[in-house]
């Protein structure tokens, strides 16, 4: 109390105390909110009980702060590395910690900012290497190298937002360097004339699959990374590289770590300098993160999420309760991959076999009548369904394009191949670029047709299954993963009837992340019933969910018996003791 009273003057001859939160959900605590707080300490009547760096415009007790105060210390290098996790690129920011931190005299240090669900979720890597100690327990706020490991990211994120003056952009890019500026949105290159940074382009992707190392970039971007900040002489530098690859890969063999020595050697040989333009030739903003047709909650909240802006989001656009729309994920739209599943109607069997298996359900089937094709777009496939009793009926597989990781476990499940080439079956890869724009028309006018009737499907087969709709959709675990096949096929088969007591693990991260959840509902907004246990005692946990299920039966009868003075004992009678079915 005396606290509370002095602080609000009322007892001028006792110390000045002011309290305050910091970090609060987990944000950075930086020098320049310590500055905040010290400058709100220095005025007559500072504000007590404040918070720093959160947005409180409900209680009004946030502490503004200059963000642009900085107190790194010169000599020292600010790297920051964009990434799509499962690519390597933290596991080789990682091994050039050790490389640095193992042979030279420099001090390094790394923070990593990565989505829970991991492969196919953006990572950043904050690095920074300097002569002395690093006391720095915060993320890079100004940057002297950025390095984008995926072309996409330009089009959706600020990459450049921290870039400090002279810094170096690398890029991973498809485009040479004479083509590449036009490809920039005009953000970008706005940012890079202003400050003044210079680009350096190379075709990772391209050099690491003439390597023969797939998808995984990280040995390519390294060594540009090295070979372009100076922190250690580029021979030296390519030599800690390759014996990193060979303490990092002994037990797969000497041809992994001949593959990765390929990839380094070659790296250089494809980095390109870009010459900067006088002018800011594009007119391209950055893509919307959700489109117009999302709801205000989406648009406004979730999609800043997504965008990675989330610590920038007033108190006031949190949810009071904590409730969050479900049925999100459709919005991300990541566009991961850059080869998708084509469907060729005229060999298709119609099996179910691609939609069961796909881990993110971006492979649906309906059938519908054929007056329902009069409107359809003129590149939207159909074919005659292979079932007897359904006149004038079409089938139609789906994919949705933006959602796919290209895992291509649907083309190992198709069974049917062309009668003339044998590598060719009812399902194929195919460019995602070229088919995007008519994809997406597709996939509109797809749902546009109606839910088949459940009681006009056989789901006691593959194919039939594949009729129902999927209440848990583009999961955005990991590309290929066998789990989440069943969790949809257990959506489809029982939708708003399942009751899910869920164990931590991948299921928790994908089933139960923010800003956007898997679980969806239906036309009636309706949906599975889903909760986690962190203890990982879900088979409890979903006991008490059978026995509350049970309760509330149980009371149902007891009210209705209640009532049979006025409804009559005989119907209450057939009522409490008729067998249960559910359908629509």
């Amino acid at each position: 109390m005396l606290m509370e009273a002095h602080s609000m003057g009322e007892w001028e001859t006792l110390p000045k105390v002011v309290g305050g939160r910091y970090g609060l959900s987990s944000k950075e605590f930086t020098p320049s909110m310590v500055k905040g707080v010290c400058d709100e300490l220095l005025k007559e009547h500072p504000k007590n009980h404040f918070t720093i760096g959160i947005h409180d415009d409900v209680t009004n007790t946030s502490l503004g702060w200059d963000p642009e105060y900085d107190l790194e210390k010169p000599n020292m290098t600010r790297a920051l590395f964009f990434g799509l996790g499962s690519d390597g690129t933290v596991g080789a920011n990682k091994n050039s910690i050790k490389i640095i931190g193992e042979n030279t005299d420099l001090y390094a240090q790394g923070y990593f900012v990565y989505d829970s669900r991991k492969a196919g979720s953006q990572t950043v890597s904050h690095l920074r290497i300097g002569p002395y100690p690093i006391k720095a327990p915060y993320l890079i706020q100004t940057a002297d190298f950025i390095a984008c490991h995926q072309f996409g990211f330009i089009y959706k994120t600020e990459v450049l937002k921290n870039a400090g003056h002279s810094a170096t952009f690398l890029l991973d890019s498809p485009y040479g360097p004479d083509e590449v500026w036009e490809h920039l949105p005009k953000m970008a290159q706005e940012i890079i004339q202003d400050r003044e940074l210079k680009v350096y382009v190379i075709d990772a992707s391209t050099v690491a699959r003439n390597a023969s190392m797939g998808r995984r970039i990280n040995t390519v971007m390294q060594t540009c990374f090295f070979a372009l900040s100076g922190v250690l002489p580029r021979d030296e530098a390519i030599a800690q590289i390759k014996k990193a690859i060979e303490k990092t890969y002994y037990r797969k063999g000497p041809a992994v770590i001949e593959q990765n020595f390929k990839a380094v050697d070659a790296a250089l040989d494809h980095l390109y300098e870009v010459s900067i333009p006088a002018s800011i030739t594009s007119d391209r903003e950055l893509d919307p993160v959700v489109t117009l047709d999302a709801s205000e909650f989406v648009r406004e909240v979730t999609a800043p999420m997504l965008e990675g802006k989330g610590d920038d989001l007033p108190v006031s656009r949190i949810p009071v309760d904590g409730t969050y729309p479900s049925g999100t994920t459709k919005w991300e739209k990541r566009n991961l991959a850059d080869n998708v599943p084509y469907w060729e109607p005229d060999i298709c069997i119609q099996c179910g076999n691609c939609s069961f298996v796909c881990p993110h359900g971006v492979i649906r089937s309906k059938f519908y009548h054929e007056r329902l094709l009069d409107k359809a777009p003129g590149a939207f496939q159909s074919a005659k369904i292979s079932a007897r009793g359904f006149p004038e009926t079409r089938y139609t597989l789906q994919i949705y394009l933006e959602d796919c990781t290209g895992c291509g476990v649907c083309i190992e499940a198709c069974p049917a191949h062309s009668p003339d080439d044998k590598d060719i079956k009812a399902i194929n890869m195919k460019a995602r670029k070229p088919m995007l724009e008519e994809g997406q028309a597709n996939v509109r006018y797809f749902e546009k047709l109606p839910m088949n009737n459940r009681g006009r499907v056989d789901f006691s087969s593959v194919r039939g299954t594949q009729f129902l709709e999927p209440l848990f959709e583009f999961s955005l675990a990991c590309a290929g993963c066998g789990e989440t096949p069943y969790v949809k096929l257990l959506s489809q088969l029982f939708g708003p009837r399942l009751l899910v007591a869920n164990a931590t693990g991948c299921s928790s991260i994908y089933g139960g992340n923010l800003p956007t959840t898997p679980w969806a509902i239906n036309s009636e907004g309706r949906g599975p019933a889903w909760s986690n246990s962190l203890f990982e005692d879900n088979a409890e946990f979903g006991l008490g969910m059978r026995i509350t299920a049970d309760n509330h039966m149980d009371m149902a009868k007891e009210l209705l018996q209640e009532l049979s003075p006025w409804i009559g004992e005989e119907v209450v009678d057939e009522m409490v003791r008729s067998e249960q079915w559910v359908g629509e």
